[in-house]
């Protein structure tokens, strides 16, 4: 009997009575529900409800019956009001409401009707003490009609009820200046531009034109961020253009190739001009994937605005998947979470990775008021200032080929490593040992955020270098030094303060370089890489130095706020930073399919730091440069390649400094390394199978499995056989294993670029 009841009960939630669409509408509503609340909460796409509402789509069967469910709790709650006698409606349509005045509808938008204070103060004497714009045709906008998708504070709500956000969605700005959030994707649906907001809110655009557009965004839209630091500047408010919004302000959907080349429009297009006549101008970059459009600031005004413009490429598939494709309120949603957790987007994530490292230590601060009591500009102490460093005082083995300080070197002159710091990731592989090809299982582990752990807590210069003859090395001291590391012994090292290990050196990489061969002769290196050889239990004696004694830990906001922007990211995906090991294996399968917008941001967020760093030794990109000759990079105060040099030297000590720890312990020894992922040969294909735990507890000092960064999570597993094979049948006995050890495919013999 059981069976034919369900069977009625099946029947019955087939044809659950639901109220009409406009009555769905107001029952979310009046509860504070967001369409995106119910639609995880039903487990069905926003799409699907925002069809349920609208009336052109009815739900089925499971999701008919919780639906209903929901929407009579909520009637209960808030029983509609009766019709005006004045004003009868059918009886169809009796339970809908004449007049509704509580929280307005979550699914429409809402023009805003009061202007915006202005962005932050221009790095002056002033720029602590900003003064808002003055509100413009806030009388005129106060006509026009609200439209919003975020319940304001008169919502009706039970009493307690608490209101959640979907996952990763950021919170509406709590500046009042920018109460709208950082950015807007404006699209353009039935004729009318509208701005898609986070959080859901959505923006009627009076704005005609580009210049009118900028305009509405500074005086009425109330986008932006605050500063992240105290004598910095707010962040700029963010304007991402869909296709149609850019055909409706006469721009192109795509570039030609020959402006896809150049980067931006032709000087002449008609949107260039409409900008110069209304006084706007452009940055040096012109009017491209990521254009500036601002007006000189004047005193503590600035006035700014910034588009991005996905379909011109400026959301790079490498690092931002599939956002460019996204709808708006989910493009909103994506860009918004990375905004509100790194900062709003500057540019590529490498451009963006360097302007974060600039927001957190601003170059300059308002200083004590003088006799006069005026506040002056002044270096902000602990920041790389406003100046770039002279191209001619930099340290000749510090800079790239081309720099101006080699100038004077012969044109073909091929520098070695007694001229030249080459500090860089590994690129390492040698072939399996007999016993290791009996074994079945290749097994990859790669090291969360690697470069960002790099960068955490490392001493770096800030100012210029001093050179140094016979130095005394000090392992606190940034510099680059040149010595002899060739006598170091990988076979007999120290492993603790007083506890020599003895291993099979020749399974090693050596640690003092990128492809893991011991080094022949006097060579330059970072600080950390001549530490670390002072660690594994023998002398250094430098024969020459350039040394920054003005340092300081630069980067340690930079790695903090990255960190905690993944790790809450990951959090939203289900794999939070305290689970045991298996747990954190089984949580990391197939995280991304959770939410794939989220996964989007994890990309963005790892791809920040990695070209954030890599801008710090911003190479010639076109722009005429012939050798010897400065380019455009050189003037920034943020070009600084002993930083890079320095995190990337830390960063391969401390992946070298685990693998040393697990084969003294367990006498095994990597088979491959490639950056960030390392290989092993395993009986068992998951890496608790080689991993050393204990009771849970993984080998102090060694490889831990886990989210956050230097910590590691599983990269792939492959056969040994495959390992073999792909070897034999590229005929490369030292083909890079760690570089395929994902999926196992291999597309071309290993460059090892």
């Amino acid at each position: 009997m059981s069976e034919l009841f369900d069977a009625v009960d099946a029947l019955l939630a087939s044809r659950a009575t639901l109220p009409s669409p406009t009555e769905r509408k107001r029952l979310r509503a009046a509860h504070g529900l967001t369409i995106d609340e119910v639609a995880t909460a039903l487990k069905v796409r926003r799409a699907t409800v925002s069809g349920w509402e609208a009336g052109k789509t009815e739900p089925r069967p499971p999701e008919r019956d919780a639906y209903a469910r929901l929407l009579d709790k909520l009637a209960e709650l808030y029983p509609a009001a009766p019709a005006a006698p004045a004003t009868p409606t059918p009886a169809a349509d009796a339970a809908v409401p004449a007049t509704f005045t509580g929280a307005p509808d979550p699914s429409e938008a809402q023009t805003m009707s009061t202007g915006q204070a202005s962005e932050a103060a221009a790095m002056t004497a002033t720029e602590d003490t900003q003064t808002p714009a003055p509100v413009a045709a806030a009388s005129a906008a106060a006509t026009r009609p609200a439209r919003t998708t975020r319940p304001t504070s008169s919502t009706s709500r039970r009493p307690g009820a608490k209101k959640a956000a979907p996952a990763g969605t950021p919170a509406p700005g709590t500046d009042p200046r920018f109460e709208n959030g950082p950015l807007a994707v404006v699209d353009v649906e039935d004729g009318k531009a509208l701005a898609y907001c986070t959080g859901g809110l959505v923006l009627d655009v009076p704005a005609k034109s580009i210049p009118a557009l900028v305009d509405w965004t500074l005086r009425e839209a109330k986008l932006g961020a605050p500063k992240l630091a105290g004598p910095g500047k707010d962040a700029d408010p963010l304007l991402v253009l869909t296709e149609a919004a850019l055909e409706r302000y006469g721009l192109p959907a795509t570039l030609t190739e020959e402006e896809r080349l150049a980067g931006r429009l032709p000087e002449g297009h008609k949107v260039i001009k409409q900008l110069a006549r209304a006084d706007w101008k452009l940055t040096k970059r012109g009017f491209g994937p990521w254009a500036r459009i601002y007006r000189p600031a004047t005193g503590s005004e600035r006035a700014c605005v910034q588009l991005c413009i996905p379909s011109w490429n400026a959301l790079d598939t490498r690092h931002w998947g599939e956002a460019g494709q996204l709808p708006p309120a989910e493009l909103a949603r994506v860009l918004g979470v990375y905004a509100s957790r790194v900062m709003t987007p500057r540019g590529s994530t490498a451009v963006t990775g360097l302007e974060l490292m600039t927001a957190l230590h601003p170059p300059t601060r308002a200083s004590e008021p003088d006799a006069d009591g005026k506040r002056h500009s002044e270096h902000n102490p602990g920041s790389l200032g406003k100046d770039a460093l002279d191209p001619m005082n930099w340290p000749p083995c510090e800079v790239p080929d081309g720099h101006p300080v080699l100038r004077d070197l012969p044109r073909f002159h091929v520098r070695g490593p007694g001229e030249k710091l080459f500090e860089e990731a590994y690129d390492w592989a040698r072939p399996m040992t007999d016993a290791e090809c009996t074994l079945r299982h290749l097994v990859g582990i790669d090291v969360n955020m690697a470069f960002a752990a790099g960068a955490n807590g490392l001493n770096v210069g800030l100012g210029e270098a001093t050179h140094v003859k016979a130095p005394a090395f000090d392992p606190k001291l940034p510099g680059s030094w040149l010595v002899d590391l060739s006598h170091v012994d990988l076979s007999r090292v120290k492993v603790a303060k007083d506890k020599w290990a003895e291993l099979d050196g020749s399974l090693l990489p050596s640690p003092f370089t990128p492809k893991g061969e011991g080094p022949t002769g006097p060579a330059w290196y970072s600080t950390p890489t001549v530490a670390y050889a002072q660690e594994l239990g023998y002398e250094v004696r430098p024969t020459e130095a350039w040394v920054r004694r003005e340092n300081g830990r630069y980067l340690d906001g930079w790695y903090n706020r990255l960190r905690d922007a993944y790790l809450a990211t990951m959090a939203d995906l289900g794999v939070d930073a305290d689970l045991a090991p298996e747990d954190f294996l089984t949580a990391m399968d197939g995280y991304k399919a959770r939410d794939p917008e989220l996964a989007i941001v994890v990309s963005a967020v790892k791809a920040t730091v990695k070209g954030g760093l890599g801008k710090l030794r911003e190479r010639p990109r076109g722009e005429g440069w012939r050798p010897g000759e400065p380019w455009r990079a050189l003037s920034r105060p943020t070009w600084r390649p002993d930083i890079r040099a320095a995190v990337i030297s830390r960063t391969r000590i401390n992946l070298h400094r685990k693998i040393v720890k697990h084969a003294a312990f367990t006498g095994q020894y990597p088979i491959a390394i490639l950056s960030d992922c390392v290989v092993y040969a395993s009986n068992g294909p998951s890496p608790l199978d080689f991993l050393p735990y204990r009771e849970g507890k993984p080998l102090p000092g060694g490889f831990k499995l886990g989210i956050n960064p230097g910590l590691v999570k599983w990269e792939g597993t492959q056969d040994v056989l495959w390992g073999e094979e792909v070897r034999e049948r590229f005929n490369a006995g030292e083909l890079n294993l760690a570089r395929y050890i994902k999926d196992g495919t291999v597309t071309d013999v290993d460059s090892g670029e």
